[in-house]
């Protein structure tokens, strides 16, 4: 059954007297449990129908505590279950009628069957290809495209690791604007150039001889990476001429 987590955006990050939030106030009430969401992202999920603040007469919009919890379950069903906008918004529409919603569990590949991650020391997550094509919603033809252009790609084993689903999500997500594949090796060449150049900073770390150095290493790589990341929307966003409230 899905259940708000404690401590998420359903408890404590809407204005405590119920008052109407800004979509600034929405963004800094989210970030303690989603560090990368942005203003851009919570007008995307507007766009989609996944909440629908009101407005005042002059245009500005005012979200409720329940927009608040309801961009919570958007978010958290995105990063901890990779599920697509058209699946995420089923779920939300059966919690309205008071249904039970069952979410997938996704985690390492054992025989076919997804198996809990150890508590201890770094895993990778993975998923198998039908998990993936659910979690996209779309078929073997567009996966195999995807992966000629080197946008998802399956490890030794045949299965993907849980970051490629996210891949696929966005890449579906891009396709329903006449954003097609092959337009986006241009973003997949970008990538591949600032994961080289976080593996070239974070290396010596890696090589170093103290054990404590080297794991310190997965951590200085998560941060650079999500620095990155944040680097290339601002980037894009200032070439595209977004102006932000």
């Amino acid at each position: 059954m899905l259940q708000t987590p404690r401590g998420g955006a359903g408890h404590g990050t809407a204005a405590a007297d119920g008052a109407p939030m800004s979509i600034g106030a929405v963004l800094n009430a989210l970030r303690d449990e989603f560090p990368e969401v942005t203003i851009s992202k919570i007008r995307f999920l507007e766009s989609e129908g996944l909440v629908e603040p009101q407005r005042t007469p002059s245009g500005y919009r005012k979200f409720s505590v329940q927009d608040v919890e309801r961009l919570g379950h958007v978010l958290r069903m995105q990063r901890d279950h990779y599920l697509p906008l058209k699946v995420i918004r089923e779920h939300l529409d059966a919690m309205e009628r008071g249904e039970a919603v069952a979410l997938p569990t996704v985690g390492r590949q054992r025989d076919g069957e997804a198996v809990p991650e150890p508590s201890e020391g770094p895993t990778v997550a993975r998923i198998g290809r039908s998990e993936l094509l659910a979690a996209a919603g779309i078929g073997e033809p567009e996966l195999a495209e995807w992966e000629s252009y080197g946008l998802v790609v399956p490890l030794e084993d045949g299965v993907y690791d849980a970051e490629s689903a996210t891949v696929a999500a966005l890449v579906a997500e891009l396709g329903r604007f006449g954003i097609e594949p092959r337009h986006l090796r241009v973003m997949k060449a970008a990538a591949d150039r600032e994961a080289g150049l976080v593996d070239q900073v974070v290396a010596p770390l890696k090589l170093h001889r103290n054990p404590q150095t080297r794991a310190h290493a997965q951590a200085r790589t998560k941060e650079l990476a999500g620095l990155t990341v944040r680097l290339h929307a601002a980037l894009v966003q200032t070439a595209l001429g977004v102006r932000l409230p």
